[in-house]
């Protein structure tokens, strides 16, 4: 829960003050007709002097009652807000004139003139409370001979630079107010636009998280198709063409021969189908090195297709990260499967190039050649063809570019980071 002590205490001290703007008027009034009616005998009032006195005092309570009633629709200031001021004055400086112990209920004026009178107006009254206030301080109005009257000067001139001491504090205090008000609107602003931002942050979080587990997903599904062709695919159309080739032929060596590479091939799909659903490195690279494995691989599709096949090392060889040997393993089983079903090559190149930061592999074909421009996301035989080795590459933030041209062979060529293994 937040902490409002200072704003209640702000809120209890104003109810304090509208409490005493409210009854404060009655009961200076009480203690200065108290007085002058306990010291009446000594002041010398007449009779008339105090009807008119009752009278005065009947008409400031008769006026506060009103205002009371009228200030909670509409309060000051505002023309009857300065309407009562100076009525109550006027009262004041009537009954310090009758007797001066009436002085008391002149304090009235200090008091809420902000509440009461519009600026211009507020040092003209408060001028008239002070010279009402020296009048009572001085024996009474009017002053009597030339020493009353200094007497009253002087009391009237103290008064006054008390007045624009304290209404200088008071503009003071008034500022840091408005300041403060000012500032703790901002704050409660700002704390809503706060509020706002996180509760629109946390929508865009929630929005992101199931953007990215869909993310997620689709990039498995990717994967796991790619892994599937790469492997599975690849396989099952190499058994096939070992058995058409036993099927084909009527020397029981031969048919043995293809039927034992079938075999091969079978057992070799199944360990790649166990780690591609496991995400692990493909099974050419469980024992051997990127650069044995593609030899091998190399080796194996020249056998399988009897296309003049050669592979290539430059550099100093490196222990490569699992993601980025098997990357690139996989990039260049596709080409070479592409090669195998479209190419109708003669011979292909394939050369890994270990440079600094960066590591190549070029596969390259002296066959029919095709034009970029018309390749399609999807081969004909359901491959994923250039897009598919190009995402592979992408994904460990690398690149794919293709040469071809119709009847000049066909240059894949994928550059990816050279990140070390993990020791």
């Amino acid at each position: 829960m937040a902490d409002t002590g200072p704003m209640t205490d702000a809120g209890t001290v104003e109810r304090q003050w509208t409490a005493f703007h409210q009854w404060g008027p009655y009961g200076l009034l009480a203690v200065g007709t108290a007085v002058a009616v306990a010291a009446s005998d000594l002041v010398g009032m007449t009779a008339p002097e105090w009807y008119l006195a009752a009278a005065l005092i009947a008409v400031a309570v008769g006026m506060q009652l009103w205002w009371t009633r009228t200030a909670r629709t509409r309060p000051g200031p505002n023309p009857v807000s300065v309407c009562l001021y100076f009525v109550r004055c006027t009262v004041a400086f009537v009954l310090v004139w009758l007797n001066p112990l009436f002085g008391f209920y002149a304090y009235a004026g200090y008091f809420g003139v902000d509440r009461l009178l519009p600026p211009r107006l507020r040092k003209p009254g408060l001028f008239l409370t002070a010279v009402t206030i020296a009048g009572a301080q001085s024996g009474g109005m009017p002053p009597v001979e030339a020493t009353g009257w200094m007497l009253f000067g002087a009391i009237l001139a103290v008064n006054v630079v008390l007045l624009v001491v304290f209404a200088r504090l008071a503009e003071t205090e008034e500022a840091r107010s408005r300041v403060r008000v000012e500032t703790i609107t901002e704050l409660e602003r700002t704390n809503t636009a706060l509020q706002q931002a996180l509760d629109e942050n946390a929508a865009l979080h929630a929005q992101l998280l199931v953007q990215a587990r869909e993310a997620g997903v689709a990039d498995e599904r990717r994967r796991l198709a790619a892994e599937i062709h790469d492997t599975l695919a690849q396989g099952l159309t190499g058994i096939i063409a070992q058995l058409q080739v036993v099927a084909a032929t009527p020397d029981p060596a031969l048919g043995r021969e293809h039927l034992d590479r079938a075999l091969a091939l079978a057992r070799h799909g199944l360990g790649e189908a166990r780690r591609s659903v496991h995400n692990l490195s493909p099974v050419a690279l469980a024992d051997d090195g990127l650069p044995d494995a593609l030899k091998k691989t190399v080796a194996e599709w020249g056998g399988r297709t009897g296309v003049q096949a050669r592979f290539t090392v430059t550099g100093t060889a490196e222990h490569l990260h699992d993601e980025v040997a098997a990357t690139l393993l996989r990039i260049a089983q596709e080409a070479l499967s592409n090669t195998a079903r479209h190419a109708a090559a003669d011979r292909v190149g394939v050369t890994l190039s270990y440079m600094g930061d960066e590591i190549t592999l070029d596969i390259r074909d002296d066959g029919r050649g095709f034009d970029p421009l018309t390749a399609r996301e999807r081969t004909p035989g359901g491959g994923f063809g250039l897009d598919g080795m190009r995402a592979r590459a992408e994904r460990i933030a690398g690149s794919l570019t293709v040469e071809a041209e119709p009847g000049y062979g066909t240059a894949v060529s994928a550059r990816v980071p050279l990140v070390r293994h993990d020791r």
